[in-house]
Protein backbone atom coordinates (compact mmCIF):
# COMPACT_ATOMS: atom_id res chain seq x y z
CA UNK A 1 0.00 0.00 0.00
CA UNK A 2 1.25 3.47 -0.82
CA UNK A 3 0.89 5.80 2.14
CA UNK A 4 -0.07 9.44 1.74
CA UNK A 5 2.53 10.30 4.37
CA UNK A 6 6.17 9.48 5.09
CA UNK A 7 7.21 9.69 8.73
CA UNK A 8 10.70 9.94 10.19
CA UNK A 9 10.69 9.34 13.95
CA UNK A 10 13.89 10.31 15.75
CA UNK A 11 13.87 8.68 19.18
CA UNK A 12 16.43 10.31 21.50
CA UNK A 13 16.96 8.31 24.69
CA UNK A 14 17.19 10.23 27.97
CA UNK A 15 16.02 13.64 26.76
CA UNK A 16 13.69 15.50 29.11
CA UNK A 17 12.29 19.00 29.21
CA UNK A 18 14.01 20.98 31.95
CA UNK A 19 14.33 24.70 32.72
CA UNK A 20 15.73 26.99 30.03
CA UNK A 21 18.89 27.46 32.06
CA UNK A 22 22.27 27.00 30.42
CA UNK A 23 24.06 26.67 33.76
CA UNK A 24 22.16 23.55 34.86
CA UNK A 25 20.62 22.34 31.60
CA UNK A 26 23.23 21.37 28.97
CA UNK A 27 20.60 21.60 26.24
CA UNK A 28 20.72 25.39 26.58
CA UNK A 29 24.49 25.69 26.97
CA UNK A 30 25.00 26.56 23.30
CA UNK A 31 26.10 23.04 22.37
CA UNK A 32 22.98 22.21 20.33
CA UNK A 33 21.21 25.28 18.89
CA UNK A 34 18.89 23.33 16.54
CA UNK A 35 17.72 21.05 19.32
CA UNK A 36 17.39 23.89 21.81
CA UNK A 37 15.19 25.84 19.42
CA UNK A 38 12.95 22.83 18.79
CA UNK A 39 12.55 22.18 22.52
CA UNK A 40 11.88 25.83 23.26
CA UNK A 41 9.53 26.59 20.36
CA UNK A 42 8.01 23.35 19.06
CA UNK A 43 7.95 20.75 21.82
CA UNK A 44 4.79 19.57 23.55
CA UNK A 45 5.65 18.27 27.04
CA UNK A 46 4.33 14.74 27.45
CA UNK A 47 4.11 12.41 30.43
CA UNK A 48 6.68 9.63 30.79
CA UNK A 49 5.75 8.57 34.33
CA UNK A 50 2.35 7.18 33.32
CA UNK A 51 0.89 7.16 36.81
CA UNK A 52 3.49 4.76 38.20
CA UNK A 53 5.67 5.89 41.13
CA UNK A 54 9.42 6.11 40.65
CA UNK A 55 11.71 7.40 37.95
CA UNK A 56 10.76 6.52 34.36
CA UNK A 57 13.07 3.97 32.77
CA UNK A 58 14.11 2.86 29.30
CA UNK A 59 12.60 -0.61 28.89
CA UNK A 60 9.05 0.23 29.98
CA UNK A 61 9.17 3.73 28.50
CA UNK A 62 10.20 2.48 25.08
CA UNK A 63 7.63 -0.29 25.24
CA UNK A 64 4.92 2.27 26.01
CA UNK A 65 6.10 4.46 23.13
CA UNK A 66 6.14 1.65 20.55
CA UNK A 67 2.96 -0.19 21.63
CA UNK A 68 0.62 2.39 23.12
CA UNK A 69 0.29 0.14 26.20
CA UNK A 70 1.04 1.52 29.66
CA UNK A 71 3.95 -0.86 30.16
CA UNK A 72 4.97 0.43 33.62
CA UNK A 73 1.41 -0.16 34.87
CA UNK A 74 1.28 -3.64 33.32
CA UNK A 75 4.64 -4.56 34.85
CA UNK A 76 3.86 -2.85 38.16
CA UNK A 77 6.98 -0.67 38.03
CA UNK A 78 9.38 1.16 35.76
CA UNK A 79 11.96 -1.27 34.33
CA UNK A 80 15.39 -0.04 33.33
CA UNK A 81 17.69 -1.10 30.53
CA UNK A 82 16.61 -4.10 28.49
CA UNK A 83 13.28 -5.92 28.66
CA UNK A 84 12.85 -9.30 30.30
CA UNK A 85 10.68 -12.14 28.91
CA UNK A 86 7.31 -10.71 29.98
CA UNK A 87 7.98 -7.25 28.60
CA UNK A 88 9.41 -8.72 25.39
CA UNK A 89 6.17 -10.64 24.92
CA UNK A 90 4.15 -7.46 25.38
CA UNK A 91 6.18 -5.79 22.62
CA UNK A 92 5.86 -8.80 20.33
CA UNK A 93 2.08 -8.94 20.76
CA UNK A 94 1.59 -5.56 19.12
CA UNK A 95 3.98 -2.82 18.15
CA UNK A 96 4.11 0.04 15.69
CA UNK A 97 6.20 -1.87 13.16
CA UNK A 98 4.05 -4.99 13.14
CA UNK A 99 0.82 -3.02 12.79
CA UNK A 100 2.13 -0.90 9.92
CA UNK A 101 3.42 -3.97 8.07
CA UNK A 102 0.13 -5.80 8.63
CA UNK A 103 -1.65 -2.83 7.06
CA UNK A 104 0.60 -3.01 4.03
CA UNK A 105 2.94 -0.10 4.68
CA UNK A 106 6.71 0.04 4.18
CA UNK A 107 8.28 0.47 7.64
CA UNK A 108 11.91 0.21 8.66
CA UNK A 109 14.28 0.51 11.61
CA UNK A 110 17.25 2.54 10.36
CA UNK A 111 19.79 1.55 13.03
CA UNK A 112 22.71 -0.59 11.88
CA UNK A 113 23.86 -3.65 13.82
CA UNK A 114 27.53 -4.59 13.67
CA UNK A 115 26.97 -8.08 12.35
CA UNK A 116 27.09 -10.01 9.11
CA UNK A 117 24.39 -12.40 10.30
CA UNK A 118 20.98 -11.19 11.49
CA UNK A 119 20.38 -14.62 13.03
CA UNK A 120 23.14 -13.74 15.50
CA UNK A 121 21.06 -10.75 16.62
CA UNK A 122 17.95 -12.93 16.88
CA UNK A 123 19.86 -15.36 19.11
CA UNK A 124 20.98 -12.73 21.58
CA UNK A 125 19.49 -13.18 25.03
CA UNK A 126 19.67 -9.46 25.72
CA UNK A 127 17.80 -7.31 23.22
CA UNK A 128 16.52 -3.75 23.40
CA UNK A 129 12.84 -2.94 23.01
CA UNK A 130 13.52 -1.52 19.56
CA UNK A 131 15.34 -4.70 18.54
CA UNK A 132 12.48 -6.89 19.73
CA UNK A 133 9.95 -4.71 17.91
CA UNK A 134 11.96 -4.65 14.67
CA UNK A 135 12.72 -8.37 14.59
CA UNK A 136 9.10 -9.28 15.29
CA UNK A 137 7.42 -6.57 13.25
CA UNK A 138 9.80 -6.33 10.29
CA UNK A 139 11.44 -9.75 10.40
CA UNK A 140 14.95 -8.35 10.24
CA UNK A 141 17.34 -5.54 11.15
CA UNK A 142 20.02 -3.73 9.14
CA UNK A 143 23.49 -5.28 9.19
CA UNK A 144 27.06 -4.13 8.52
CA UNK A 145 26.60 -4.54 4.77
CA UNK A 146 23.67 -2.12 4.87
CA UNK A 147 25.81 0.33 6.83
CA UNK A 148 28.54 0.17 4.21
CA UNK A 149 25.94 0.77 1.48
CA UNK A 150 24.85 3.89 3.38
CA UNK A 151 21.46 2.26 3.92
CA UNK A 152 21.69 2.33 7.72
CA UNK A 153 23.04 4.57 10.48
CA UNK A 154 25.04 3.38 13.47
CA UNK A 155 23.79 4.51 16.86
CA UNK A 156 26.76 6.82 17.49
CA UNK A 157 26.20 8.48 14.07
CA UNK A 158 29.92 8.54 13.11
CA UNK A 159 30.75 4.79 13.46
CA UNK A 160 33.70 5.88 15.63
CA UNK A 161 32.87 3.45 18.46
CA UNK A 162 32.98 0.57 15.96
CA UNK A 163 36.74 0.96 15.54
CA UNK A 164 37.39 -0.80 18.86
CA UNK A 165 35.24 -3.70 17.61
CA UNK A 166 37.34 -4.15 14.48
CA UNK A 167 35.35 -2.08 11.98
CA UNK A 168 37.67 -1.13 9.12
CA UNK A 169 35.14 0.73 6.98
CA UNK A 170 34.94 4.51 6.55
CA UNK A 171 33.83 6.82 9.31
CA UNK A 172 31.25 9.50 8.53
CA UNK A 173 30.31 12.88 9.94
CA UNK A 174 27.01 13.35 11.77
CA UNK A 175 25.83 15.41 8.79
CA UNK A 176 26.61 12.55 6.40
CA UNK A 177 24.74 10.16 8.72
CA UNK A 178 21.80 12.56 8.62
CA UNK A 179 21.78 12.51 4.83
CA UNK A 180 21.85 8.70 4.84
CA UNK A 181 18.88 8.61 7.22
CA UNK A 182 16.89 11.20 5.26
CA UNK A 183 17.42 9.22 2.05
CA UNK A 184 16.27 6.02 3.75
CA UNK A 185 13.19 7.76 5.16
CA UNK A 186 12.35 8.99 1.67
CA UNK A 187 12.07 5.37 0.53
CA UNK A 188 9.71 4.21 3.29
CA UNK A 189 6.33 5.11 4.75
CA UNK A 190 7.66 5.00 8.31
CA UNK A 191 11.26 5.11 9.55
CA UNK A 192 12.53 4.94 13.13
CA UNK A 193 16.03 5.83 14.28
CA UNK A 194 17.19 5.43 17.89
CA UNK A 195 19.94 7.60 19.38
CA UNK A 196 21.01 6.66 22.91
CA UNK A 197 24.35 8.39 23.35
CA UNK A 198 22.42 11.14 25.15
CA UNK A 199 21.35 8.78 27.93
CA UNK A 200 24.85 7.32 28.23
CA UNK A 201 26.40 10.78 28.41
CA UNK A 202 23.88 11.91 31.01
CA UNK A 203 24.70 8.92 33.21
CA UNK A 204 28.42 9.56 32.79
CA UNK A 205 28.16 13.18 33.85
CA UNK A 206 31.30 14.30 31.98
CA UNK A 207 30.61 17.84 30.76
CA UNK A 208 32.93 17.56 27.75
CA UNK A 209 31.37 14.28 26.63
CA UNK A 210 27.87 15.73 27.05
CA UNK A 211 28.76 18.75 24.91
CA UNK A 212 30.32 16.54 22.23
CA UNK A 213 27.33 14.20 22.12
CA UNK A 214 24.87 17.10 21.93
CA UNK A 215 26.96 18.79 19.26
CA UNK A 216 27.02 15.66 17.10
CA UNK A 217 23.30 15.13 17.56
CA UNK A 218 22.67 18.75 16.60
CA UNK A 219 24.73 18.47 13.41
CA UNK A 220 22.75 15.33 12.53
CA UNK A 221 19.47 17.04 13.38
CA UNK A 222 20.29 20.07 11.27
CA UNK A 223 20.37 17.87 8.16
CA UNK A 224 17.05 16.21 9.06
CA UNK A 225 15.04 19.38 9.70
CA UNK A 226 14.32 20.02 5.99
CA UNK A 227 12.72 16.54 5.72
CA UNK A 228 9.19 17.67 6.68
CA UNK A 229 9.34 20.65 4.32
CA UNK A 230 8.30 18.42 1.41
CA UNK A 231 4.59 17.69 0.97
CA UNK A 232 3.40 14.55 2.70
CA UNK A 233 6.36 14.26 5.04
CA UNK A 234 6.32 14.23 8.84
CA UNK A 235 9.22 14.55 11.28
CA UNK A 236 8.85 13.55 14.93
CA UNK A 237 11.34 13.82 17.79
CA UNK A 238 10.60 12.34 21.18
CA UNK A 239 12.13 10.44 24.10
CA UNK A 240 11.40 7.82 26.77
CA UNK A 241 12.49 9.66 29.93
CA UNK A 242 14.58 12.58 31.12
CA UNK A 243 18.28 12.54 31.97
CA UNK A 244 20.70 14.73 30.03
CA UNK A 245 18.72 17.93 30.66
CA UNK A 246 19.69 18.02 34.35
CA UNK A 247 23.40 18.29 35.13
CA UNK A 248 22.74 18.10 38.88
CA UNK A 249 22.12 14.35 38.63
CA UNK A 250 23.66 11.45 36.72
CA UNK A 251 20.37 9.56 36.75
CA UNK A 252 16.96 9.80 35.18
CA UNK A 253 14.53 12.58 36.02
CA UNK A 254 10.79 12.97 36.50
CA UNK A 255 10.65 15.70 33.86
CA UNK A 256 8.20 15.40 30.99
CA UNK A 257 9.72 14.48 27.65
CA UNK A 258 9.39 16.42 24.41
CA UNK A 259 7.08 15.56 21.57
CA UNK A 260 8.02 17.52 18.46
CA UNK A 261 6.01 17.05 15.27
CA UNK A 262 6.68 19.02 12.08
CA UNK A 263 5.08 18.70 8.66
CA UNK A 264 2.12 16.68 7.42
CA UNK A 265 -0.34 15.78 10.19
CA UNK A 266 1.75 17.53 12.83
CA UNK A 267 -0.97 19.80 14.21
CA UNK A 268 -3.31 16.88 14.84
CA UNK A 269 -0.54 14.87 16.53
CA UNK A 270 0.42 17.76 18.78
CA UNK A 271 -3.21 18.02 19.83
CA UNK A 272 -3.61 14.32 20.61
CA UNK A 273 -0.30 13.28 22.17
CA UNK A 274 -0.03 13.95 25.90
CA UNK A 275 1.87 10.87 27.08
CA UNK A 276 4.14 8.12 25.74
CA UNK A 277 1.14 5.83 25.33
CA UNK A 278 -0.55 8.27 22.92
CA UNK A 279 2.21 8.21 20.27
CA UNK A 280 1.57 4.87 18.56
CA UNK A 281 -2.25 5.18 18.47
CA UNK A 282 -2.02 8.74 17.11
CA UNK A 283 0.50 7.73 14.44
CA UNK A 284 -1.55 4.72 13.37
CA UNK A 285 -4.50 6.99 12.65
CA UNK A 286 -2.35 8.44 9.85
CA UNK A 287 -1.92 4.92 8.39
CA UNK A 288 -5.43 3.41 8.18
Amino acid sequence: MKASIQTLLLFVDGLGLGPVDGEHNPLYSGACPHLARLLREEAVPIDAQLGVPGLPQSATGQAALLTGVNAPAVMGRHIEGLPGPRLKELVREMNLFSTLVARGYRATFANAYFTDDVDEVRARRHQSVTTVAALHGLGTVRDTAALLRQEAVYHDLTRRTLRERGFAGPLVTPAEAGRHLAALAGEHDFTLFEYFQTDRAGHGGDTQVIRRVLGELDEFLGVLLPFPCEDGRLFILTSDHGNIEDSSTHGHTENPVPFVALGAGAAELRRKVRSLTDITPALLELYP
